[in-house]
């Protein structure tokens, strides 16, 4: 297959997860599949989304050319670090989340027991998110682009970046309507990636 024809099938296939992860996002899409799915919705999200995205990824590892890059010593060890740093952010931002909401245990244990839905987490506004809105997304940004050592890693974090820039947009609209004032005040005194002196 041309090159060019395998990097236009990755990027659409960025697309496809961008779009379709975004698409059931939305208010009626959710509740449309939690009628249909029930408590089991959240898992059911989730589960595809990383097969999704998995397929995506097998996809560039098996077509794009993964030998690395002619790299000087000092940019690969840089490289390296920061993809290590961006590991730390991801676990530690992720910490900061209920996870069993987030995963979609704390739904289906509540429903087995008969009792309520857990529904949405207050507003996270500690550790991490107390310099940046989005650490989960500045996590994955450093992973991306430290691993672009090759061809795959290179359109990985490319392709990669665009969709995380695309989802945060959303993302931000769907925690506006969500909370309201309260996160319209966060945004405006966090920056959204990159910790800024002062603003916090």
């Amino acid at each position: 297959m041309d090159p060019l024809q395998v990097h236009l099938i990755f990027g659409l296939g960025w697309l496809s997860f961008g779009l379709g992860h975004s698409a059931l996002c939305t208010l009626a899409v959710k509740q449309r599949l939690a009628s249909l799915f029930g408590a089991y919705y959240r898992l059911s999200y989730n589960l595809f989304a990383v097969i999704h995205i998995g397929a995506v990824w097998q996809f560039g590892k098996t077509a794009l050319d993964a030998t690395p890059f002619a790299l000087e010593p000092g940019i690969e060890t840089a490289l390296t670090v920061i993809r290590w740093l961006g590991i730390v952010v991801l676990v530690l931002a992720i910490r900061e989340y209920d996870l069993g909401r987030f995963s979609g245990l704390s739904q289906i244990r509540a429903y087995r027991s008969g009792r309520k839905d857990p529904g949405d987490e207050a507003l996270v506004l500690s550790g991490l998110h107390r310099f940046v809105r989005h650490p989960l997304y500045l996590g994955a940004h450093m992973i991306l682009w430290g691993g672009a050592a090759n061809g795959f890693g290179l359109a990985t974090a490319v392709w990669g970046s665009l969709y995380l820039a695309v989802g945060a947009r959303h993302e931000e609209n769907a925690l506006l309507a969500l909370y309201g004032e309260a996160y319209a005040e966060y945004k405006r005194r966090v920056p959204a990636l990159i910790p800024r002196p002062g603003r916090r």
